[in-house]
């Protein structure tokens, strides 16, 4: 009865109930699993990072395999092993293709190909000293049938002095008669691992390596213990089994976290130690802060409980029963505020509700006003293009009336371009319409660019009738009239090509105008790549009719991110402007 009696009680102890006693279980249960997730995640954030690194050695790996069957299946490198006698011609140019193979990839240290009739080896670079003639006549791994990935050693060359390096070696075939011609090593250098496993973003407390099959290190985060056994750096190391995994490693009486993850092209793993005091430190701060909040806010949602219930039960039941005569029909009425508690502040939220449906009855017809004031703009609209058609028309017809061709050409031309521009607003248009379109342009600056340039159409039959979206290839002939040929001395050359290839339609504008310097090239894919609006580039590159960065922009919008132009240039050269979109299902 003493609940019964009074709706301030019930609802206290309601609240409290409701609200204290799930903070506080919530706060025991966050207590006791913070500990375990926190571990959870960094440890799952480590073998990530693992993971990532392990992509990016594998592409190395693969890389250099794929290098050396294309290296193995040269035609050059296969005639000067395979011929009778030395050819000083075909080691020129062998050298040359290593020098240039070896320079693109950062990774590589040196190639070196050793010939089986005693011919001079050939290489990138001249090699002082190496350690892989010791390390193959003394390794019990190694078989000159079949290739394989070397331990660490070292090399001495004129381009790079000394460098720890490992190799892959295999053995060269004729690709015609199968028989041995000699043996190519290709080395990777280890401070290049090095760096990008230091680039890893590990743990600053941690530590980091490549080991290979036989759980030597090839690299470290740090340089450390490179060609030792990890077990000399981590005494108590068990077998690392399966492809990946977390083991418990004490040290000194300290507790670490051992990671690790293996290439899936070698059986080499990268391992990584992650100290526990270092999450057991941030359990202990996630733990602490939690359990502060948590009281903090057990307190304060008793309290409130006391305080709400202590004001808002007098005039609910009067606030109830005037929004209970209120009809969804009738204008708001407002309520007179006499109090600035909660109830105040609901009332008066309530009369600046009411107020703000009014202003958005009368927003709603001066809206409703607007729209059809602009559906009558918009039929308007729709008669000024077939005006203008019609104007044009009648030029035409004068002009052939009066036999001057050569205007009623232009005008037709004209009368064309115009009609597909405007489109009654559409996007997509078939090949053959693009072309046409771009065609009836070129028409009408042949006549303002006498003699200035010449345009070549080549287009794939097998596209026109496919759809695309329109006015695309006019601005970036645009481009290469205003920006390239009208710049240029003498009369140049306008090609577009059009062909099917795979998925998608590849369009190229090409020209043979003055072309642009790298700086400038560079500064276009620039802002191109940011997407400066047209009042950015006014003044630059981009300013042609619709501009290359619209084109750019409406490739990506929709087409996606694998759309967009491809710029080529070099000065006096020409400009050459690609993109390449997907095949749309069905034809025109």
């Amino acid at each position: 009865m003493w609940f019964k009696r009074s709706l301030k009680r019930k609802l206290s102890l309601l609240l409290l109930i409701a609200i204290v006693f799930p903070l506080l279980g919530a706060g025991v249960v966050t207590y006791r699993i913070a500990s375990n997730l926190t571990e959870k995640i960094e440890k799952q954030s480590g073998m990530n990072t693992l993971r990532q690194l392990s992509d990016k050695l594998d592409f190395i790996i693969n890389d250099i395999e794929t290098m050396s069957v294309f290296i193995i299946g040269q035609r050059n490198i296969q005639s000067y092993l395979g011929s009778d006698r030395e050819d000083i011609s075909l080691y020129s140019q062998s050298v040359a293709f290593l020098l240039n193979l070896a320079s693109s990839k950062p990774y590589i240290s040196n190639i070196t190909i050793t010939s089986g009739n005693g011919y001079p080896a050939l290489s990138n670079t001249t090699i002082l000293h190496s350690g892989l003639h010791h390390l193959l006549d003394n390794s019990a791994d190694y078989n000159p049938t079949q290739k394989w990935w070397t331990p660490l050693y070292e090399n001495q060359t004129t381009d790079d002095g000394i460098k720890r390096v490992f190799s892959l070696v295999r053995p060269i075939r004729s690709t015609d008669k199968f028989q041995p011609l000699g043996e190519m090593s290709i080395s990777v250098d280890v401070d290049e691992i090095q760096e990008m496993l230091g680039d890893a973003a590990w743990n600053e407390t941690g530590r980091l390596w490549l080991i290979n099959q036989d759980n030597r290190i090839m690299s470290s985060q740090t340089g450390e213990g490179l060609n030792r056994p990890l077990a000399q750096l981590l005494p108590g190391l068990g077998e690392l089994s399966g492809a990946e995994g977390v083991l418990k490693l004490d040290q000194g009486g300290e507790s670490n976290t051992l990671l690790y993850y293996t290439l899936p092209s070698l059986n080499w793993k990268l391992v990584g130690v992650i100290p526990t005091t270092m999450y057991t430190a941030q359990n202990e701060y996630v733990l602490t802060n939690t359990a502060v909040a948590i009281g903090v806010a057990a307190v304060l949602a008793g309290g409130l409980v006391l305080y709400f219930t202590a004001w808002v039960t007098r005039p609910l039941s009067k606030l109830a029963r005037k929004l209970k005569s209120l009809s969804p029909g009738d204008p708001v009425k407002q309520f007179e505020v006499r109090s600035t508690d909660e109830i105040g502040m609901v009332l008066h939220s309530y009369n600046k509700l009411g107020q703000r449906i009014e202003r958005l009855k009368s927003q709603l017809q001066l809206n409703e006003a607007k729209k059809k004031e602009v559906d009558i703009q918009a039929l308007q609209a729709q008669i000024h293009p077939h005006f203008l058609y019609n104007t044009l028309s009648s030029i035409h017809w004068i002009a052939l009336m009066n036999k001057d061709t050569q205007v009623a050409e232009m005008v037709g031309a004209l009368g064309d371009f115009l009609r597909f521009s405007l489109n009654d607003g559409k996007e997509f248009c078939s090949v053959g319409q693009e072309v046409s379109h771009a065609q009836n342009y070129v028409h009408i600056m042949s006549k303002r660019f006498q003699d200035k340039f010449d345009c070549t159409f080549l287009i794939d039959p097998e596209i026109q009738g496919r759809m695309m979206l329109k006015l695309l290839l006019q601005p970036l002939i645009e481009n290469s009239i205003m920006h390239g040929l009208k710049k240029k001395q003498g009369k140049g050359t306008i090609f577009v090509h059009a062909e099917l290839r795979g998925e998608g339609m590849s369009f190229v504008v090409e020209d043979t105008g003055v072309g642009m310097d790298e700086d400038k090239l560079i500064h276009l894919r620039s802002m191109l790549l940011v997407g400066e609006t047209n009042e950015q580039s006014r003044s630059g590159a981009l300013n042609s009719g619709y501009g290359l960065s619209s084109v750019h922009r409406r490739l990506k919008l929709h087409y996606g991110n694998g759309a967009g132009l491809h710029i080529e240039s070099t000065p006096g050269g020409g400009t050459r402007i690609s993109f390449t979109i997907p095949v749309l299902e069905g034809k025109l």
